[in-house]
């Protein structure tokens, strides 16, 4: 992030004494990016955060891929993945992954550890429920639609809230860079400009310091050579200040605004972050195209440099219409494979005014292997599902 936000107490000074009551120091810890050469934000801890108890090796999420051989789209039917009492971390199925990313769902129902991913940023899209976002950073209340934007290290936990499921899908970046907003939208001093489909004041990040007591805290710590249990002498979440650049968020699918025009608009315009190696983006309700002879359902396309995945979160899927779609669907459909609106849903757009449908769609600019979790819950007729019925 590129937006300076401060919370809680900090020196006037960074880097200069900043006492407690009893006269010990606040410990400093400085979360950087780029090798002291990038954002980052400075933390004050009542005890010092590097304390170790022990050091164990542990067993977390597993993957293994395969390529898309023969290639194939797909209909991924993420509703049979549901598992009770799986948490937000422990509890993901590998779906796909490629150099770059690797792409999870869950649905939680459980609190989950407290978690530290030390390769990369993770972004987590919300389908439904709500979750207490806690980190060293502080409370941030999560719900249905919010793109939640981890930087890599931030040592966090997800409490779900409520009956409903907390269903998210997880985009885990692997090689070098963060997810941040398009550069496009960007001033060349990080402020949103006037074309941007969202802005500032749509971001959300934590409003309330969290101070926890206890001793011999156990962290969860992923790592490029697996996975680790970090136990920490003291709790991690003792901050009482930071500020900086580098921080968790959130913004929500129905906060972007959509950019229309006369006749169908591409893809790119309905971008809301990046990260390496792929775009994301937001479909949300919106006018449809005003051309007289316009053509609503997106025309047949080839992605010769991606592969596209789109996730359903809610609404009516115009262009998928008789094709099995629903909330929690994801289609992926790989750079290669012709693709567009299913039979007759061109012929049924055409007069209609708007769409009703919320989704999250990825394309990645490398291929993407197939995971475990997409096997388990493919519909195997998908691939069929353009193809006339008498043929």
């Amino acid at each position: 992030m590129s937006y300076y936000k401060s919370l809680g107490l900090i020196p006037p000074k960074r880097h200069t004494q900043f006492r407690q009551h009893d006269g010990s120091l606040y410990h400093e810890e400085l979360m950087g990016l780029g090798g002291f050469a990038d954002d980052s934000a400075l933390l004050y801890h009542i005890n010092a955060p590097m304390p170790l108890r022990r050091v164990e090796a542990t067993k977390g999420p597993e993957w293994s891929t395969r390529p898309n051989q023969p290639l194939m789209p797909y209909h991924l039917q993420t509703s049979l993945l549901d598992a009770p009492d799986a948490d937000a971390v422990t509890g993901r199925r590998p779906l796909v992954a490629n150099e770059d990313l690797r792409i999870s769902y869950v649905s939680a129902t459980q609190e989950s550890p407290i978690y530290r991913n030390a390769v990369g940023d993770e972004c987590v899209f919300v389908q439904s429920g709500e979750a207490r976002f806690e980190s060293v950073f502080g409370v941030l209340d999560i719900r249905a639609g919010d793109y939640v934007v981890i930087p890599a290290a931030v040592t966090h936990r997800w409490i779900p809230k409520g009956d409903t499921p907390f269903k998210t899908l997880v985009i885990e970046t692997l090689s070098s860079g963060h997810v941040h907003p398009p550069e496009r939208y960007l001033s060349p001093r990080g402020q949103f400009l006037e074309h941007a489909p969202y802005c500032e004041r749509d971001l959300r990040s934590p409003t309330e310091l969290l101070v926890c007591e206890g001793t011999d805290v156990d962290v969860l710590l992923q790592t490029r050579d697996g996975w680790s249990t970090v136990t920490y002498v003291n709790h991690p979440f003792d901050v009482i200040g930071w500020d900086g650049s580098n921080y968790p968020y959130a913004v929500n699918i129905k906060d972007f605004e959509p950019i229309t025009g006369r006749i169908h608009q591409p893809p790119p315009v309905h971008q809301i972050l990046e990260a390496p190696g792929a775009v994301i983006c937001a479909f949300v309700p919106r006018k449809l195209d005003y051309h007289p002879l316009s053509l609503p359902s997106p025309y047949a396309h080839s992605n010769v440099d991606s592969d596209e995945l789109l996730f359903y979160m809610e609404g009516d899927f115009m262009s998928r219409s008789g094709a099995g779609m629903k909330e929690g669907s994801i289609t992926m459909h790989p750079a290669g494979f012709i693709h567009g609106s299913h039979p007759g849903a061109l012929e049924r757009s055409i007069g209609a005014q708007q769409t009703a449908e919320y989704a999250l769609m990825l394309d990645t600019f490398r291929p993407l292997y197939l995971a475990e979790g997409a096997d388990a819950c493919a519909d195997q007729d998908y691939a069929w599902s353009w193809t006339p019925k008498s043929d």
